[in-house]
């Protein structure tokens, strides 16, 4: 599924508070699928070339 730059922005800044919070509140093994979650969006806003 292909998104739009602005989805992506959108989904990325979503997942980062997630993990921001995720490191505050919750165990290892959720704050790093939390991570692996972002760095997933971060690697299609870059393949997309945004």
């Amino acid at each position: 599924m292909i998104m739009s730059k602005e989805e992506l922005i959108q989904n990325i800044e979503v997942a980062r508070e997630r993990l921001n919070t995720s490191i505050d509140h919750e165990d290892g093994e959720v704050i790093y699928l939390r991570s692996v979650e972002l760095d997933k969006l971060i690697e299609q806003y870059i393949e997309a070339g945004y």
